[in-house]
């Protein structure tokens, strides 16, 4: 696999986005891109409710995150667990009053099988958390955009939502059910104010693979060749300057917008 680039990303602090004070829930947030996307929103001086299961994960990122400014607080959240989701907008509307934006960042992945080798309880757990728990959240976070006039979704989806090559028939699957909710959402809620886009990352360094259930399939061997194509890997902090940015005004114009994050992969 290609490697990262080093030094990638923007700090949240070197460019202002308008974000001050604005209440931010982000799922994932104790790893990876959910961490560095608490830290940037942070730095931007937002109010930051942050969610993952890994309770330790998440005080930790809430640690990192807090010295960058803003405010931070925490909720730890099983996405595959209805309960759960539907704690997190109310408990953001508890902690800070509102919410401003929402940022659909966990995932899971799947075990690169293909249709023929899906499994009941991967099929069930990808879908409740890469696409079930993004509709839970949604449904509960527009109604308050609607009533204020304003807001952002950012959904993180990936290049699976677009192509087939990119993981497994489960995952794949997922990616593109996200992708339809965010232009569905984007279209219906326009003009109620409401700004819905999906980033579309590329391999990026996170611990995404940790989910990944038992050994590969049968046709990992076919992904690789896709993913030996990858021109570099891209850092977390990368995808979390795009999210900042898509949740600002700064990003007005784009809605309903699929934006791949890949550095050049999917233009091959």
């Amino acid at each position: 696999m290609p490697r990262a680039r080093d030094g990638a990303g923007l700090k949240g602090s070197d460019v202002q986005l308008g974000l001050e004070d604005k209440v931010v829930i982000v799922t994932g947030a104790a790893s990876g891109m959910g961490r560095a996307m608490a830290r940037t929103f942070c730095g931007e001086g937002a109010r930051v409710f942050a969610i993952d299961r890994d309770a330790e994960g998440l005080a930790s990122s809430a640690e990192e995150a807090a010295p960058a400014g803003g405010e931070i607080r925490t909720l730890v959240a099983d996405l595959t667990k209805v309960d759960d989701i539907e704690r997190i907008v109310p408990g953001a509307v508890d902690a800070f009053g509102t919410v401003d934006v929402l940022v659909n960042n966990a995932g899971v992945m799947d075990r690169f099988q293909g249709v023929a080798q899906i499994e009941d309880d991967i099929w069930q757990r990808v879908f409740t958390v890469n696409v079930e728990a993004p509709m839970r959240l949604m449904r509960a976070a527009v109604p308050i955009l609607r009533e204020k006039g304003a807001g952002a979704v950012v959904n993180v989806a990936s290049n699976a939502g677009t192509n087939g090559g990119n993981a497994g028939a489960t995952y794949t699957a997922s990616k593109h059910a996200l992708i339809g909710l965010t232009k569905n959402t984007a279209w219906t809620y326009a003009t109620d104010g409401i700004r819905c886009n999906a980033i579309m990352p590329g391999s990026t360094v996170t611990n995404i693979g940790k989910s990944i259930d038992g050994t590969r399939g049968d046709a990992f061997e076919r992904y690789a060749i896709v993913h030996a194509t990858m021109p570099y890997r891209l850092e977390a902090q990368d995808i979390a300057d795009l999210a900042a940015f898509l949740a600002s005004d700064r990003a007005k114009h784009l809605n309903g917008a699929l934006v791949a994050a890949d550095g050049g992969w999917t233009s091959a």
